[in-house]
């Protein structure tokens, strides 16, 4: 099956991930292509899927924080995959669509929050390539976060800095649902 630069294996002839897939679907509505492809080696699938899972299960910051948090530095990074899957994800997790459209003016936007700027502040720059985060981003987070909060948003920025360089190297095609979504929405980042 052809979801990117590389041929990949079905659905069905990775049933032994079953599980995996079933909770995919639960949560995003669709099994990833990039989830696909990197069942091809077993013990990475696992390894992140259970990494992944941790991450989203936080129970230091909220789910449509998360999801924006994911989405701001999968724009900062240029990943047109991510940035479909998080929008998409975002609006699963409750965010509204004219939040996602205003996502690039958040600092001038009512629709956002002062912690939520502080957290985008630093989404944005960590996604830039040399990495732009500096301890004045953080000065700025431990005015709303815990420390806690603050290791969970730095790991929603570091696992989508793998899966934008994993989707962006493999040319990773976009699944029919968030493809959907962004176009249903007039959603389009950098």
């Amino acid at each position: 099956m052809s979801y990117s630069f590389i041929d990949g294996s079905s659905q069905e002839e990775l049933a032994e991930f079953e599980e995996y897939f079933e909770l995919s679907k639960s949560f995003m509505g669709y099994v990833p292509n990039s989830s696909l492809l990197m069942a091809e080696n077993p013990e990475l699938f696992k390894s992140f899927s259970n990494l992944a899972s941790v991450i989203f299960m936080s129970k230091n910051i909220e789910p449509d924080l998360i999801q924006l948090i994911a989405l701001s530095s999968s724009i900062s990074a240029g990943c047109k995959y991510c940035q479909s899957h998080t929008s998409h994800g975002a609006n699963k997790a409750g965010v509204d669509s004219k939040k996602l459209l205003e996502i690039l003016n958040y600092r001038n936007s009512d629709l956002y929050t002062k912690e939520e700027s502080a957290v985008l502040d630093l989404s944005f720059a960590s996604g830039e390539n040399p990495n732009a985060a500096s301890r004045n981003h953080f000065n700025t987070l431990e005015s709303y976060f815990s420390k806690k909060a603050i290791v969970d948003i730095v790991a929603v920025i570091s696992l989508f800095g793998f899966l934008n360089r994993w989707n962006d190297t493999l040319g990773t095609q976009i699944e029919s649902v968030p493809d959907s979504f962004m176009k249903d929405n007039s959603i389009e980042f950098l």
